[in-house]
């Protein structure tokens, strides 16, 4: 296990490197975007689970599926009974819907994201129960036809776009969020893949679609499944703060 009270790096020093070398960038502007919502996908060790917790994520994901680095397993213990865990987020790829209300009682999940060829009737029966559900696309270098998401806009909470790579997430790429510019629909969606500190200045692009938040995951990890609860606290900072801070290009 990561013990983060030996990383050389702590919570001060990192949030005054990200800030000195934001405010001597030659051209700022301020957008208010402290609304954005933050995931933080690939939870697992109670300890870490906890620490996160206390930088107040809307969303905390956690993954259940087995060839995930990620995966949570049937014995481990993350304490999702605790009242400060935010909202919880169970990730599947192409699991049934028994198997996925098994793990919404053992866990408290709040959230489906289903990251797999999940079905619109799946979807809908999840929804039926009370539960939020986000469905997940891929986005490639080769663009993306917004007209597959049309079975989904009425059964869906909200969609998620993730880059198209060799595993169904977690591949700590960025696409093109330019390809999201012509998302033609009011459904609010979030961000992933690869998302970091500094790509994250990009997202005013996106500002006039419905963009829910940002999904992170790989690009804030000490090892698979371990947060770097310091970067995270930049992010949060970045995102969060009553202003945003922005390089203009």
């Amino acid at each position: 296990m990561v013990d983060q009270t030996e990383q050389p790096i702590g919570l001060f020093s990192a949030y005054e490197t990200w800030k000195n070398r934001t405010l001597n960038s030659e051209a700022l502007s301020l957008v208010p975007l402290a609304t954005m919502k933050i995931k933080v996908c690939g939870m697992r060790e109670p300890d870490n689970v906890a620490n996160v917790a206390t930088l107040q994520p809307d969303y905390l994901g956690f993954i259940f599926a087995e060839n995930s680095p990620r995966y949570v397993p049937e014995d481990m213990d993350i304490a999702l009974a605790d009242p400060d865990i935010p909202q919880r987020v169970g990730v599947f790829v192409n699991a049934d819907f028994d198997t996925i209300q098994k793990k919404v009682r053992d866990y408290g999940l709040q959230v489906i994201q289903l990251h797999g060829d999940e079905t619109p009737t799946l979807a809908k029966a999840l929804r039926a129960h009370g539960l939020k559900v986000w469905k997940v696309f891929g986005v490639g270098k080769e663009g993306f036809d917004f007209s597959r998401l049309e079975p989904f806009l009425p059964v869906v909470d909200a969609f998620l776009f993730d880059t198209k790579g060799i595993s169904r997430g977690g591949n700590g790429v960025a696409f093109d969020w330019g390809i999201l510019e012509d998302y033609p629909y009011k459904k609010p969606f979030l961000l992933s893949g690869g998302v970091d500190l500094d790509n994250v200045n990009e997202l005013p692009r996106l500002k006039d679609l419905p963009l829910l938040g940002i999904d992170v995951n790989s690009k804030f990890e000490l090892e698979p499944a371990y947060k770097d609860v310091d970067m995270l606290a930049v992010l949060f900072e970045k995102v969060k703060g009553k202003n945003w801070r922005i390089t203009e290009h």
